[in-house]
């Protein structure tokens, strides 16, 4: 039997329903002190749904965003407190990897909003000293530009973790980088470091789905998980997520249907990333188990 790797889905989008206090920047940072039993919930009905590896929700976490909103103070404690309940969750609900969280510095989708490379790479490490110790492998995850993967991935493969990179792409035309840089060149820039597994995430299914012929040419595991958004334009510098709007065309069924594809094609790791919660995960699961898979822990394909 083939073996996938099923990951978790968004964390943000979910918490944002499920919380009483209203978005902020730091959406899914304050909910870490203000209302932790709603993260360690959702990391577990990933789990239950069929998750095999879950990311610690820290993702907004990052020295720059809370400098921005005046919480420098809290970047410890976040770090610290998304370990822990990550780890509470897999003792409540059952066995699951966890991947420490290297995001974008500044914000999702801003490939121009970047300091130098030495001061990128060293906040990275900042971030990479905080997590090593309580995560099993690292995921760069919505990476807008070839550099500032680079530093994320240096950063991680020096903890010894293994590490996956992924890409967030333009949702239309080309395969490219939202920084416009081509996927191929962006690979090429690590060079030797180490990479378990390359993947593409928080675009739309559709631009999943082109680029990934081009991501599998490169060689190695490789995985994909789409956000459900119809567009993610409206999100400027220090917004919040109140200002964009999930898909109606993206039910678990459908989003299950899309996932499958980039398995047929060759993909090993799956999940889902925002407006993807544990129905959709079930669903992928479902019809995982169903054409023949293997669900597989672990943190390689």
């Amino acid at each position: 039997m083939t073996k996938i790797i099923l990951t978790d889905g968004g964390m943000g989008q979910e918490l944002v329903r499920r919380s009483k206090s209203e978005p902020t920047p730091l959406w899914s940072a304050r909910v870490l002190i203000d209302e932790p039993d709603l993260v360690r919930d959702l990391h577990a009905e990933f789990i239950r749904a069929g998750a095999r590896v879950i990311t610690i929700n820290t993702y907004s976490a990052t020295p720059e965003r809370l400098a921005r909103e005046g919480a420098e103070d809290l970047f410890k404690p976040l770090q610290k407190r998304g370990v822990e309940l990550a780890r509470q969750a897999c003792d409540e609900a059952g066995e699951a990897a966890i991947a420490g969280c290297l995001s974008p510095l500044f914000g999702s989708y801003a490939p121009a909003l970047t300091i130098s490379y030495q001061e990128t790479l060293d906040i990275y490490r900042r971030i990479v000293a905080e997590q090593a110790d309580g995560v099993d492998l690292f995921l760069c995850e919505t990476m807008a530009s070839a550099d500032e993967a680079r530093a994320a991935v240096t950063a991680a493969s020096e903890s010894g973790k293994p590490v996956w990179v992924s890409w967030t792409l333009a949702d239309h035309g080309t395969t490219r980088l939202r920084s416009g840089e081509a996927l191929a060149d962006a690979a090429s820039t690590l060079g030797d470091l180490p990479v378990a597994a390359r993947l593409i995430n928080c675009c739309r299914p559709e631009a999943v789905s082109a680029a990934l012929p081009e991501l599998i040419a490169l060689g190695g595991p490789v995985g994909a998980y789409a956000n459900g958004f119809t567009s993610v334009e409206a999100l400027k510098h220090g917004g919040t997520v109140e200002v964009l709007h999930a898909r109606h065309d993206l039910d678990p069924q459908a989003y299950a249907d899309q996932a499958m594809g980039w398995v047929e094609a060759g993909a090993g790791i799956v999940g889902g990333c925002c407006e993807v919660g544990p129905p959709h995960i079930a669903a992928l699961r479902d019809r995982l188990e169903r054409a023949g898979y293997e669900i597989s822990g672990g943190t390689h394909a």
